[in-house]
């Protein structure tokens, strides 16, 4: 698909969640209203599990097939009414053989549902004084990278956790990625200490836009997400950064600076590909 345009308005959407399902989802389509009527973006992106409390003793709760669940028909409905694009946060999914999955749903400005990325990585870390947490006790894994196309440009898709792995972020590099969207719910252990700089070294490495959309910041919650959601350049500079709160950020993303970017620092062409290499084994 040829590109339309180097320019495109993203609005990420930092939401607070409670354990009220409809009121989340309300809450998210309240939000997309407000935005595009005063924003017009071509993309809008929500938090991770943005519809539920974040929490393993939760996940089978909360979760709801796609594409015919509450919380997707929902989504699909937003999209075709605004006619926008929308990276769905992620939601609890409940999948094939009973299994519950931590999921990311894409949809296109008619309503359709053009990518599901299930999260590749499960959040399993026992921080000592700081915080243990493991989805693996309720959670499956994804094993397929999501790669979606808005108007020519490509664009990854991975979850939270999934940024700290640089071989998933450089795979989809190699496949002609311009940006990655991340969303995401760091906590306050890890979030002051990694949060900005996994982003900032991902763009950095695969000379790219990352992308990612936290949750909003509720002291009063189980789980405490840290906030500020962010895009980063390929030049590895913050280009936009929410708070901790209820926020909605706006960026134009000039997709111009990837090439920019990539012929004055050749690396992807330098890499020494003869003695290492990344590969994809999904296939």
């Amino acid at each position: 698909m040829s590109k339309t345009s180097s320019i495109m308005r993203l609005a990420l959407l930092q939401l607070k969640g409670s354990k009220d399902k409809v009121a989340n989802v309300q809450n998210a389509a309240s939000k997309i209203d407000a935005a595009v009527k005063e924003h017009k973006p071509r993309l809008i992106t929500l938090p991770e599990c943005f519809n539920a409390p974040y929490g393993t003793k939760y996940f089978r709760e909360y979760s709801e097939t796609i594409p015919d669940g509450y919380t997707s028909q929902h989504l699909s409905n937003l999209a075709r009414k605004h006619q926008v694009y929308i990276v769905g946060g992620t939601i609890p999914e409940l999948g094939e053989n009973d299994a519950i999955y931590n999921t990311c749903t894409v949809w296109s400005p008619t309503g359709e549902l053009v990518a599901k990325h299930r999260k590749m990585h499960l959040f399993d870390i026992d921080v000592k004084g700081g915080i243990r947490f493991k989805e693996s006790e309720t959670l499956c894994a994804g094993n397929d990278f999501t790669i979606i196309d808005i108007d020519g440009h490509k664009i990854g898709i991975g979850i939270c956790y999934d940024i700290r792995f640089e071989e998933m972020a450089r795979l989809y590099r190699n496949a002609g990625c311009e940006m990655i969207i991340y969303p995401a719910a760091f906590n306050m252990t890890t979030g002051p200490l990694h949060w900005e700089l996994l982003q900032r070294s991902r763009a950095n490495d695969n000379q790219l836009f990352v992308v990612t959309t936290s949750q909003a910041r509720d002291t009063t919650a189980e789980y405490v997400a840290y906030g500020h959601s962010m895009v980063v350049s390929p030049w590895a500079k913050v280009q936009q950064s929410a708070s901790e709160g209820e926020e909605t950020v706006v960026a134009d993303i000039d997709f111009s600076e990837v090439e920019q970017v990539r012929q004055q620092i050749p690396i992807f062409g330098q890499r020494r590909i003869d003695l290492y290499a990344t590969e994809n084994k999904s296939k």
